[in-house]
């Protein structure tokens, strides 16, 4: 009952991201949906490949796309230190958690500026351009996320792992109104 009650809170808040986002954007030429059914995010989260932060699908939904992806982020313990974490330049993300808790940080005094590469996979697939950055501890938004919660995180948004008391996994929806991710892409582990 408990995987069932997931399956549907899961399918409801990507149904409900794709349709704010379409609405917002629809052209009125698009005639299909696409799906992205629970066994090929789950493929994609667990496979094999050691990424914490991998895309499932992106699609063109009129004037602009929007992209599937799944994160996760294992045991990080609280310490002094600045938070670590990154900031996308033109995507935005909805982040709805699946799995775990931890302590969420956005926002915040930003510490520096590290851009990533243009040609990583970061910004070619997942995310468009963004950069690595800090921000001091309890500076920001910092708030505890569990299981079931949804956090919007719009473009330009630092965002980064205070704590994580236990696995945190997490579906992400991208809007990405400039087209800057790949249109069409499907993740191989899809299958």
């Amino acid at each position: 009952m408990f995987k069932l009650k997931n399956v549907f809170a899961t399918t409801g808040a990507i149904a409900c991201s794709f349709f704010v986002f379409t609405s917002l954007s629809h052209e009125g030429n698009l005639t299909e949906a696409t799906d992205v059914v629970y066994s090929e995010w789950q493929n994609v989260i667990h496979a094999p490949e050691g990424r914490v932060d991998r895309q499932v699908k992106v699609v063109d939904i009129g004037n602009s796309n929007v992209a599937v992806g799944v994160l996760f982020r294992d045991k990080i313990e609280a310490n002094d230190e600045p938070v670590s974490g990154i900031v996308h330049n033109h995507v935005s993300e909805v982040y709805y958690i699946t799995k775990g808790s931890g302590v969420l940080v956005t926002g915040g005094t930003l510490l520096g500026r590290n851009n990533i590469p243009s040609n990583t996979d970061i910004v070619e697939v997942l995310v468009g351009e963004s950069f690595s950055t800090s921000v001091a501890r309890g500076d920001g938004q910092v708030r505890e996320v569990r299981q079931g919660d949804i956090v919007v995180i719009p473009a330009g948004v630092f965002h980064g792992w205070h704590s994580v008391d236990s696995r945190v996994e997490m579906i992400s929806i991208r809007p990405d109104p400039e087209r800057v991710l790949p249109e069409g892409y499907v993740n191989p582990y899809t299958e």
